[in-house]
């Protein structure tokens, strides 16, 4: 397959998305990536933001394990002063994975000994952690629970390639939506994981709406009965309820959600090149937010700019912009050089899926100027993603940059930019999957490998790799 990323100048990006009929911006000078910016009542330190990478490195309790403090020390180290905690389920069958973190009294200890080691990492690294943002990112799975799914809203696309593991067979639609009821039981228990997350000493915490997990799917739910399905007011209701409890309780706790503005539809690899192609489908779509029913192409962005408002209206002080699903569409969610081993070829030039990102990004931040926003779409740029950045931020098109699978090759690429004006090139996330080809593997005793990179951290996750390909 061809090489897309061929770059030797930040300009050459945007030479070339011009060729493309997109706008990517530049800028060489680097200097507001190290501005300070207020974040509720907090001031955080520079503009680059560690996204919620999963590592699937925890116990089989929910628990952190050696790889997952391994990762927060080498994040806190790093220089980045908003640290985005992964995503950490608040019920055992809202797991995504065996390994995934938990939150509950059990684990509280743990969890919180992860966080203090993360800032004193940063202490130890850049001498103060007084305007470090670190959070959590709380979480239930819902559709891709791996002990059982828990479906929203029947997806006529997406139904038939959902497993439910405790059968083996897909879902299909005669299986059970939630009930309402159940939505309430989850509703008090994100209380009670925030309640033990602002404990533990997190700074914030993300309700999290992406990636069409359950808040996520909720979004999209128009054709659910009762009252969490329908109206955008009956869509939302789950999401609101949960924050003006939390607001209520915790008024001190900074609020959060990364969001999807964009579902989009699921892809899958065709003919002998692999190349992504949509699933067959019916128009008008059923389920999508932000997504145009009548071409799943186009982003429509009515109900994810409502949704912005009244999360800023609501409480939230923090917003962070996704899309897609790294399952059934992940060229959406990171664009990449190349495919996991389960995935597909890029359809269409990694540039679009970058420009796509940052419009989107920069129309939510337009829409709530006072609330910082955290965008993404950034490690395809490699070298020159933090010149991407610069110039978004210098646009107003969004506050924080995001960096996701790039922070596992290179976790102090905040400390290497500041102090050298460049990222270092043997640590550049070259985004050839090898990260999540890691997180497919679940052939092992834990049902889940760790997820590392293997190429730029050898002697931690070399072996890990050579042991995976091996089954």
């Amino acid at each position: 397959m061809a090489r897309y990323f061929k770059y030797k100048a930040p300009e050459e990006i945007t030479a070339d998305a011009a060729e493309l009929g997109h706008e990517i911006n530049v800028s060489s000078d680097l200097s507001v990536l190290f501005q300070p910016v207020q974040v509720g009542s907090r001031s955080v330190g520079n503009r680059l933001a560690i996204h919620p990478m999963e590592g699937c490195d925890g116990m089989l309790d929910g628990r952190p394990d050696e790889l997952t403090y391994r990762r927060y020390l080498r994040f806190g180290a790093g220089g980045a002063k908003l640290i985005w905690g992964e995503a950490t389920a608040i019920a055992d069958d809202g797991r995504m994975n065996p390994r995934q973190l938990l939150i509950n009294d059990a684990n509280a200890a743990a969890l919180e000994k992860m966080l203090a080691d993360c800032r004193s990492a940063h202490r130890e690294s850049v001498g103060d952690d007084s305007d470090l943002l670190l959070g959590l990112q709380l979480t239930h799975s819902g559709r891709f629970s791996f002990r059982k799914p828990k479906i929203l809203c029947h997806d006529p696309i997406l139904d038939p390639i959902t497993l439910d593991r405790s059968t083996g067979k897909y879902v299909d639609e005669s299986y059970p939506l939630t009930t309402d009821d159940e939505l309430r039981r989850i509703e008090d228990q994100y209380l009670a994981a925030a309640r033990l997350a602002a404990k533990i000493g997190c700074d914030f915490i993300d309700l999290k709406q992406c990636h069409r997990y359950l808040l996520s799917e909720l979004l999209a739910a128009r054709h659910r009965p009762g009252e969490y399905g329908g109206s955008f007011e009956n869509r939302t209701r789950l999401i609101r309820n949960i924050t003006r409890r939390i607001k209520e309780e915790l008024p001190d706790l900074i609020l959060a959600s990364r969001f999807n503005a964009y579902d989009g539809i699921p892809y899958r690899p065709a003919g002998e090149d692999r190349i992504g192609e949509p699933y067959p489908h019916e128009l008008p779509l059923r389920a999508g937010f932000g997504t145009d029913p009548d071409d799943h192409r186009r982003e429509v962005l009515d109900e994810p700019l409502m949704l912005t408002r009244a999360l800023a209206e609501w409480g939230h002080e923090l917003l962070s912009v996704s899309m897609g699903n790294p399952y059934a569409n992940p060229h959406i969610v990171r664009p990449a050089e190349f495919p996991p081993v389960d995935g597909y070829h890029c359809p269409e030039h990694p540039l679009y899926g970058v420009a796509r990102h940052f419009r989107i990004a920069e129309q939510i931040q337009q829409a709530v100027p006072d609330v910082p926003v955290v965008g993404s779409g950034y490690s395809w740029l490699q070298d020159f993603a933090p010149h991407a950045a610069a110039a978004n931020i210098q646009q107003g098109g969004i506050t924080f940059a995001g960096f996701g699978r790039a922070t596992l090759s290179h976790p102090d690429f905040v400390k290497t930019l500041q102090e050298t004006g460049s990222l270092e090139r043997k640590k550049v996330c070259r985004t050839f999957s090898y990260c999540t080809n890691l997180m497919r593997s679940k052939q092992n005793e834990l049902g889940q490998y760790p997820t590392g990179c293997p190429p730029f951290d050898k002697e931690v996750y070399g072996p890990i790799w050579d042991e995976a390909k091996s089954k």
